[in-house]
């Protein structure tokens, strides 16, 4: 079979995403290097850039939905146009990597968001109820997800920043924003060993960026279960990093990677509480 899979694989993506938002009743506008590829990436950062902004500055263009996780996204999050974001805001849709892109206009313009995506109908039913609703939501810990076993009982509000774990740690000293009064929101699959995730929040509590967080939320973290590495678990990781924090630790949250999961609003106020063993968000748009 000719041709470039990647290739047929991003415009399956961007039919799939354009088929489900016309679905919805709405007018779907692919950018125009949304098929590109560059490298591992997809496209020029410059070409991306362009579509992402050209987007912002659209009073048109309502929310903007990444098709998939973004690598690279991290290239760009300094360069977008802050100032036609503040202007304009509007939702940015998508997880993984562009959770740099979350962070950045969190940090610049106070941008609330969405950590989901439009693949599978449980997910796509998700972000649809936090794009076209105003009320707040709440999710409920899965009592089966090995994450339970790591909290720290409590109850605490704030707003609710982060995302992709790797991606929070990799912009320490390269435009993190302020954690300080948040709950912080962490996810990510098994590409990494404990010692990486070990790594990742060492570097973040000793830069000083967990100073004054509220709470801690934790989503899914696929591929952990039953992975052991010198006695060790994922979850003795938490209990030994993050139950150093002294604050409220939720876990179970079915949000982050693998198969259709529910989609979370970034940015607004939310409480955690470990009694209930819920996450009420704020809604992300009004």
């Amino acid at each position: 079979m000719g041709g470039d899979p990647g290739a047929l694989t991003r415009s399956s993506d961007a039919r799939r995403v354009r088929a489900v938002l016309e679905g919805w009743g709405l007018v779907a506008e692919v950018g125009a290097h949304a098929l590109d590829q560059w490298g591992y990436m997809a496209g020029r950062d410059q070409d991306r850039l362009s579509d992402l902004n050209d987007a912002f500055r659209d009073p048109g263009v309502r929310a903007v939905i990444a098709t998939r996780g973004g690598a690279g996204a991290y290239r760009i999050a300094d360069e977008i146009d802050f100032a036609a974001v503040r202007a304009d805001p509007k939702p940015m849709v998508g997880f993984s990597d562009i959770t740099a892109l979350h962070l950045s206009l969190w940090r610049q313009c106070g941008l609330a968001g969405i950590h989901g995506f439009l693949a599978g109908s449980r997910s796509a039913n998700a972000t649809r109820r936090l794009l076209m609703s105003s009320e707040s939501i709440t999710l409920h810990r899965d009592p089966r997800a090995m994450t339970v076993a790591a909290e720290v009982p409590g109850i605490v509000a704030g707003n609710l920043v982060g995302g992709n774990l790797g991606t929070i740690a990799h912009a320490v000293g390269v435009g993190l924003p302020s954690l300080a009064g948040t709950i912080l929101f962490l996810e990510a699959e098994r590409t990494i060993g404990l010692g990486h995730v070990d790594r990742q929040l060492t570097q973040l509590i000793r830069s000083g960026s967990l100073q004054g967080v509220r709470g801690v939320a934790l989503g899914r973290f696929p591929g952990f279960e039953g992975y052991i590495d010198r006695e060790w678990t994922l979850v003795d990781v938490f209990k030994d990093r993050l139950g150093s924090l002294g604050v409220p630790v939720l876990g179970g949250l079915d949000v982050g990677h693998g198969p259709d999961p529910l989609s979370l609003p970034l940015g607004p106020a939310a409480v955690l509480d470990t009694e209930s063993g819920t996450l009420t968000v704020e809604p992300a748009v009004s």
